[in-house]
């Protein structure tokens, strides 16, 4: 079995890897292996192109059409329409690889060994990486032992953590990224081999079409609901709005005016509470960001929240003191610190005595 990596992994795989070796990534349906590979090269200057070899039911769609050259009398073939003539290296992701034809895996060969097709080759400095699906429950083919030696391949599984920092930085919505953080393991769906084959169920690529739906839409309706379990299934899509119905207080609702919001927070599911305290965390960073300070009331009010949770949800308060230790927030490290010093000594007599 291949190594399984995760994102963050396969960052450094990139980074590290020769461009002269080809990388297979095998993975399940959704987890977005297309989007990682275009995002990140995309981010370094380089044009990924995407081919769906599954697709392709003539080895002339990925070589380009024969015609007679006038000039010589011989039979060449033009270019087709992806192939780069400007020199410049390009990144030729070839996706679905194990779905292709018999006849489309003869023209990868020569393309994945000598980087050439029907005698044209890609610019210096060019990449191959190829992506799959595996298992029973996906119709492919068996790929060539001698295709399969041409790839170093690794079995992508990204983390939950990787999809939410996706997500953060993408600006998914708020309230999807706030489930999925609550409840990790509804972002993948587990492959069930009763299950008939169009009961619905989520994925990563699902997720971000549920964002597309909610987002800007204040009061979802029993319409949206049925929209968004088209989309991931009728059981996920009714826990995501059962969620809503939690008050939506946010990091800056407890920093800036926690007496008024506090009894929505002492309603919150624990479940609820790394989130909170991540964005609790966050706004307090982002504070100079904003032109702002961490004023003598803003450290009042988290006292007031940390001394609650203190009392009544200690794993959630074990979680602040990590996150805040952690060294991801640095400014509201700072921030903290001088303004509150008696709660490092508070946060550290925590830890010791765990």
């Amino acid at each position: 079995m291949a190594v399984a990596i995760s994102v963050e992994e396969l960052y450094g795989i990139f980074e590290a890897t020769p461009a002269s070796q080809n990388i297979l990534l095998v993975g399940n349906h959704g987890i977005g292996k297309s989007r990682i590979v275009e995002d990140y090269f995309t981010s370094r200057g380089m044009k990924v192109t995407a081919l769906f070899l599954g697709q392709m039911s003539d080895p002339g769609d990925l070589i380009g059409l024969p015609r007679l050259n006038e000039e010589t009398g011989k039979t060449d073939f033009m270019p087709p329409y992806w192939f780069p003539t400007d020199g410049v290296p390009i990144v030729l992701f070839l996706d679905e690889l194990n779905r292709a034809r018999p006849e489309m895996l003869q023209t990868v060969m020569d393309l994945v060994l000598n980087r050439k097709l029907a005698g044209r080759k890609l610019p210096e400095g060019s990449r191959i990486i190829s992506a799959v699906n595996a298992g029973e429950q996906y119709q492919v083919g068996e790929l060539d032992p001698a295709l399969v030696s041409r790839f170093n391949i690794y079995t992508l599984r990204p983390t939950v953590q990787d999809w939410l920092t996706w997500a953060k930085r993408s600006e998914l919505d708020e309230r999807v990224i706030k489930f999925i953080s609550t409840h990790p393991d509804k972002l993948d769906s587990r492959f069930d081999p009763s299950a008939d084959s169009l009961d619905k169920s989520p994925d990563r690529r699902a997720w971000e079409r549920v964002s597309n739906v909610l987002k800007g839409v204040k009061s979802p309706e029993p319409v949206h609901a049925k929209l968004v379990a088209g989309i991931i299934g009728a059981l996920v899509a009714s826990s995501l709005f059962d969620s809503f119905k939690e008050s939506t207080v946010t990091g800056k609702d407890v920093v800036e005016k926690y007496p008024e919001v506090a009894g929505s927070v002492e309603a919150f599911s624990i479940e609820s509470f790394p989130m909170l305290n991540d964005e609790i965390l966050g706004y307090i960073d982002s504070l100079s960001a904003h032109k702002k300070k961490f004023t003598d009331q803003y450290a009042a009010n988290l006292l007031s929240y940390l001394n609650w949770v203190k009392d009544q949800r200690r794993d959630a308060y074990a979680y602040f003191i990590n996150a805040f230790m952690s060294g991801k927030y640095k400014k509201a490290l700072a921030a903290i610190t001088k303004s509150t010093p008696e709660l490092i000594v508070e946060f550290n007599q925590f830890v010791i005595n765990i």
